[in-house]
């Protein structure tokens, strides 16, 4: 436990970063599971006697980089770290993506059928509303925690071939490359921040209100033809996305 730790004060290296590495050494050993109270800024000062303005500088910098949380009038907590998704700048199934984070994915089929598309969706495939779609509802977990779900329309006369296979143990991108018609070449993505509503309570279990992550997701084959139309909506407490942007550095 962090009472068992010393802090060098002959080093140059900071107070507050030495007990904000002791305190993240903690975390990621288990010592203070997801949710548990952490000692407050009297006891750890008083433990490692520095200054409470040092343990504060390393807590915070703990809550912000989402180690840790606090809750007026009770204490900070160690909260349960975002999962980094790529979902933003790369196109790869969910599975790779969560598993390349140390996790294990799932899927659960809440629907796969065939329906027809309604006008917003037909407007996305420039068809006539009613045309029919190949579509799917799926939940998507990290170590049996919903994180994310998805409903996807796929028009049905290029992608009627996918109904075929188990969508909870298959990669739709994976499926939909092995035809040249259907292979996605090109996305665009739209981010939304949203409360959640009654669907995401239920399919999500999270609290009404809580902020969702909402992707809409149109892909193209190589003739920019629209084969894809997806939702997803994430929990903003289970997510977080990086962006990498390149730097014009050509002189003006």
């Amino acid at each position: 436990m962090l009472e068992d730790h010393k802090l060098d004060k002959s080093t140059p290296v900071p107070l507050y970063f030495q007990l904000k590495s002791l305190l993240l050494e903690e975390i990621k050993n288990n010592e203070y599971p997801v949710d548990s109270l952490i000692p407050t800024e009297k006891e750890i000062s008083e433990m490692f006697q520095i200054s409470r303005t040092t343990v504060r500088q390393a807590i915070t910098e703990l809550v912000q980089a989402g180690w840790l949380y606090r809750i007026k009038s009770k204490g900070t907590f160690v909260a349960r770290v975002k999962i980094k998704q790529d979902f933003i700048k790369r196109l790869e199934p969910f599975n790779e993506q969560i598993e390349r984070t140390g996790r294990v994915p799932s899927t659960q089929m809440l629907a796969f059928e065939v329906l027809p598309m309604p006008e917003r969706v037909a407007e996305v495939f420039g068809v006539a509303p009613g045309t029919k779609a190949v579509y799917m509802h799926r939940r998507r977990c990290a170590d049996g925690d919903p994180i994310v779900t998805v409903e996807t329309y796929l028009p049905y006369d290029a992608c009627a071939f996918i109904l075929k296979h188990d969508m909870s143990q298959e990669s739709m991108y994976h499926l939909l490359s092995t035809r040249e018609k259907t292979r996605i070449c090109r996305v665009n993505r739209i981010l939304e921040a949203v409360a959640a509503n009654v669907r995401d309570v239920e399919r999500l279990d999270m609290a009404r209100g809580k902020p969702v992550q909402l992707f809409k997701t149109v892909g193209y084959n190589q003739m920019d033809e629209p084969i894809e139309y997806s939702i997803a909506r994430y929990r903003g407490d289970r997510n977080r996305f990086e962006i990498d942007l390149q730097v014009d550095t050509t002189p003006q």
